[in-house]
Formats: structure tokens, sequence, C-alpha cells
């Protein structure tokens, strides 16, 4: 089969922030913020209230997303701090993914300007939906394990490293299609869908959800369709998009964090019962579609053609932990050293309960050691990694 790779649905020019105790520690001091006022839910509509939900998820160790009410938020935060700009959106990252094995593919935007054209990877080509360059900015706040700000008498403490994501970008909220998008798919191998997280109208979602499928009807039988989850800005549209997807996707993907939203509850990640429970009830709540669920412990598929994309999980692992340990511009030695490393032994056993019980293949995370974890785009890049041992695999 043709292996034109299309990845989409649209593209992010992102802010990234180092953590910073000190300067979040004097921000929470200004704003008198109180541990009992913490949450992650509650609109951001001000810096402080960016600071709030930021602290709620330290305090977790829970990575997320959310919808900023302007980009002079962003800005106000970020200039707080030292920041590189890079590329974002699920489909971009991935095209760095795909890159590290020397594959290009064609991207899917809906928001341009010379950021995106300076940075996307070598050989990519684009279809996009926007008439004009636009520049809105995400935010992503990475904080390793250990960091640290005190509310009061309660010490906040990471648990683990991860990453948080504040956004006000109307061209993504819009995603509006690209009508060139059928044509592109028209002999396409793969398509990785991701974006309608940032949308916040249901009658908006609904129209977009229809446009796709009218633009997937242009694709070969033998395509395989995978859609990333994403953390949404109002959760509620999230279980809409997966269920008018099921029907169209060959895999549903989504991270740890996304799998216990759709649970509705905590999942201790290295308990194997629990786990299986867990894959099995959140298979059934998608059906149709392989679940691929990928976490820091170990990543699954579920499903009936759970075994076909077995090389494709492995390569997810390896790539997103290579990014984990050394961030941007990895390259395939890189990737070769870290497929080594040994497996975490706790995901060996999640591993085996899984595969023994359920229709799935399941794939142990690495032990990683590194006092500079990178968190951001892990998805992105497991995604990027997923698709492009996909393609190689079966070359």
């Amino acid at each position: 089969m043709n292996e034109r790779i299309v990845l989409g649905l649209g593209g992010t020019v992102d802010y990234e922030i180092d953590w910073d105790d000190d300067v979040v520690q004097a921000l929470a001091e200004e704003y008198g913020i109180r541990a009992d006022e913490l949450t992650r839910t509650a609109p951001v509509t001000t810096e402080r209230d960016l600071v709030v939900a930021l602290l709620a998820f330290l305090a977790d160790g829970a990575g997320g997303e959310r919808f900023a009410s302007s980009s002079r938020i962003v800005e106000e935060f970020a200039q707080r701090f030292p920041r590189r700009i890079t590329l974002g959106g699920t489909g971009v990252r991935a095209g760095y993914a795909l890159a590290v094995h020397g594959l290009a593919a064609v991207q899917h935007l809906v928001s341009i300007d010379d950021h995106v054209r300076r940075l996307l990877p070598a050989g990519t080509e684009y279809v996009s939906s926007a008439t004009a360059d636009s520049t809105d900015p995400h935010l992503i706040v990475q904080f390793p394990r250990g960091a640290r700000v005190r509310l009061g008498d309660r010490l906040l403490v990471a648990p683990h490293p991860n990453r948080v994501i504040f956004a006000n970008d109307p061209p993504n909220r819009e995603l509006l299609l690209a009508e060139e998008l059928g044509g592109v798919l028209a002999d396409a191998g793969v398509f990785l869908v991701s974006g309608f997280n940032s949308i916040q109208d249901e009658a908006v979602l609904a129209d977009r959800l229809e446009t796709l499928k009218r633009h997937l009807a242009a694709l070969p039988a033998d395509a395989d369709v995978i859609y990333e989850d994403a953390g949404f800005h109002l959760p509620v549209l999230q279980d809409r998009a997966r269920a008018a997807l099921l029907g169209c996707v060959d895999v549903v993907s989504m991270n740890e964090d996304e799998l216990q939203a759709l649970l509705g509850h905590r999942l201790d990640l290295l308990a194997p019962d629990a786990v299986v429970e867990a894959l099995s009830a959140a298979a059934t709540l998608l059906p149709g579609p392989v679940l691929v669920v990928h976490t820091r412990h170990w990543s699954a598929a579920v499903g009936a053609e759970a075994e076909r994309f077995r090389a494709a999980l492995l390569g997810g692992v390896t790539m997103a932990s290579t990014r984990y340990l050394l961030g941007d511009g990895i390259t395939a030695a890189d990737y070769d050293r870290v497929a080594q490393l040994p497996a975490q032994t706790g995901g060996v056993a999640v591993c085996a309960a899984v595969a023994a019980r359920l229709p799935a293949v399941c794939t142990p995370g690495l032990v990683l050691e590194t006092d500079h974890p990178t968190t951001i785009g892990l998805g992105d890049t497991f995604a990027g990694g997923f698709v492009s041992a996909l393609v190689r695999h079966r070359a």
C-alpha cells in the first residue's frame, strides 16, 4: 500500500516554560493563594486563576490542558520565565518523531505564521485552512518531580514530573478543515487525527466531525486511521467526539489521565488486577476500534486486532522514552540506545496480567533515569513513534 502519512488536524506555536520554585512561590504569596482553593476545573480568567490551576495539577503530579480566557494571561505569565518558542499540536510533534527515522508527512494545519514555516520538520508538506497569518501561543509549563511550593501550613510537592498547557487559540478552537484534505487522504496509508479538544461549541464540533467523515471517505480501504485523544477544554464534548469517531477509526489512543477521566475514577497504574479491569471497562465503553492506552509504566493495545499493532506499540514507547530522556533533536541512534534499556519491573507484572486476561498486547515502560526529564509532548511523541513503527514494520 502507499504509505503517505497524513497528520492533523492543527498545529500550535508553543511557549515552553521550565519550572522555577522561587518564581512560582513568589506568585503564590503575591496572590495570597490558599491550599483549600486549589482546583483544576475553575475558569482561568486571570493570572491568579492560572496559578491556582497550575498548583492543583502540581499537587497531584498530573498533566492536563486548560483554556485561558485571553492570550494576554498566557503572555503575562510567560514573561516571568525564560522561554523557548517551539511548535506543538499532536500532528506536528508526531511529525518530529517520524523524522527520527527519515519519514516525512503531510500536515493539516488551521493556522500559519513564520514560526511554523521555520520550524516544521524538513520535508514536511502541508495543507491549511488559514487565510492569513496568526499567532496565538500555547503556554506549556513543565515541572519536575519534587517541585515544591508552600501554601500556608501545607507544602505542595510534585510526586511526578508532568506538564500543564494553557491556551486561547481561536483557529484551533474553530478547527476549520481545508477542502484539500480529502485529496491528500486519497492515497494515504495512515491518518493521525487529533485536535477536537480545543473546540468549545457543540454545534462547531458536530459540524467538524461531519466534515471530517466526508473527507475520510476518500481514504483507501486498507488505510489506518488513528485518533489520539486529548484533554478537552470542555470535558462534556470529549465523549461526543469519541462516540462520533468510533465507527470511522481503527485505533483510539489516550494517556493515563484521559483513561481515568473516561472511567471516572483514579487508577493505580501498578496494580495488575485494577489495570485489567480498567482496560476491559474502557474497551467496553469504546467498542469497535483497538483501544491504546499509554502510561509512564506500561502501554497496552486492547481489542480483536491488537496484535497487528504490537510493533507500533513498542515504537511509541521507545520514541516517547527517548524524548523524555533527551528532549528535542533526538536521532535514530538515540532511539536504538534507549530501546536497550531495561523494563520496569512493575510494568512487566501489569503487562503479564493484561496479556493473560484480555485480547491485548502490552509493552512495559522502560527504566528512565534523568535529573532533567522532558515532559512536554510525550503523548504526541508516542503517537509519532506508533505511526513510524507501524509504517516501518510493514514496509
